[in-house]
């Protein structure tokens, strides 16, 4: 998803007020609020794929998984981010009606006009949350997934998975062939090669 600024500040408590009114999801950073827009068939397929596994694997427990249609709060404060899936385990989380403040797991699928953002200013806005142990970037252009993961020493350490692996995420005990991540998924490379 692309975000486009609309030059209006707000506090934090008329951005919620005022985004729900609106037809189309906003982001707010910083007292500003951006237009989520349209995203390519292929990042929304990879982001409901992974939700199904993630679905599947939580049922009965006590960790939801969340696609991008939830949004994410920083603090109460801000930043609002809408990321394309995430998980939280938190009981905090439990009764939520309209943001999740406490996810350990923050899934974002990579797309050539969002991925410096992605893995610039988004991540650091997210490492500002504790209850934060893995966060994930997959490529909508071929079969890569990167796994920021947390030490016990409160370091970010890099998990990459390529074609043909198995990708892991330790915080929810959750192993998938990379390969399902991307069923039905017709690269953006792809598209660009055969001209679709």
């Amino acid at each position: 998803m692309v975000a486009n600024s609309q030059p209006k500040y707000m506090n934090p408590q008329e951005y919620l007020d005022w985004e729900e009114q609106q037809p189309i999801k906003y982001e707010y950073i910083n007292g500003e609020v951006y237009a989520m827009t349209g995203g390519t068939l292929a990042h929304a397929t990879i982001a409901a794929n992974l939700f199904y596994q993630l679905k599947n694997h939580l049922r009965g427990g006590s960790c939801r998984p969340f696609v991008f249609e939830a949004k994410l709060g920083v603090s109460e404060n801000g930043p609002f981010h809408y990321p394309d899936v995430m998980v939280t385990c938190d009981e905090r989380d439990r009764n939520a009606k309209k943001v999740i403040y406490h996810p350990s797991i923050i899934v974002e699928v990579l797309s050539p006009s969002t991925e410096s953002f992605d893995r610039g200013k988004k991540f650091q806005h997210y490492r500002r949350i504790s209850t934060l142990r893995e966060y994930v970037l997959i490529s909508a252009e071929q079969i890569t997934v990167e796994v920021f993961r947390l030490n016990d020493r409160g370091i970010w350490e890099l998990y990459p998975y390529i074609e043909g692996e198995e990708i892991f995420l330790n915080s929810i005990d959750f192993r998938c062939a990379i390969e399902l991540l991307y069923e039905d998924v017709v690269l953006e490379t792809e598209e660009q090669e055969t001209g679709t």
